[in-house]
């Protein structure tokens, strides 16, 4: 399970060392795509794959489907982990998530999130100021 966050440097050739926790977790071959947010989804690659399938199992007539599709097959790029643990980002993706040279990595359970470091910690503070409403939501669905 891909957890924990963690702050990193994007060199000057876009290449970005991924934590050794999370290396042990994704391996040699990954999928970086747009994710939500204004972030990077980084997926290990059999994690991808099971996505993909489930997006070609998408309604094909329904515009919704097709623009998620979009969003996040046409928006991604294979990438292999060098041997030093680093990635590199795409100049399309690293537009994407306005990255700069500070970003963020977090462990979302199947998949890392690559943030700019100071979208991400707006985006946390926000989070962490609705926390308590998200578990009563949630509480209320028998989720939490």
């Amino acid at each position: 399970m891909l957890i924990g966050e963690y702050t990193h440097t994007l060199d000057s050739k876009k290449r970005l060392s991924l934590p050794a926790k999370f290396r042990k977790e994704v391996g040699r071959e990954v999928v970086v795509t747009r994710g939500l947010d204004q972030c990077l989804f980084l997926f290990p690659l059999l994690t991808w794959q099971e996505i993909a399938a489930k997006l070609e199992q998408l309604p094909f007539g329904e515009s919704t489907a097709r623009g998620m599709s979009r969003f996040l097959l046409a928006g991604a790029a294979e990438v292999e982990v060098d041997n030093a643990g680093r990635i590199l980002i795409p100049d399309f993706l690293k537009d994407f998530a306005k990255l700069g040279a500070s970003v963020v990595l977090a462990g979302v359970s199947d998949r890392v999130e690559i943030w700019n470091e100071e979208t991400w910690a707006a985006y946390k503070s926000r989070l962490e100021k609705g926390a308590d409403q998200m578990a009563q939501s949630l509480g209320d669905l028998r989720i939490l």
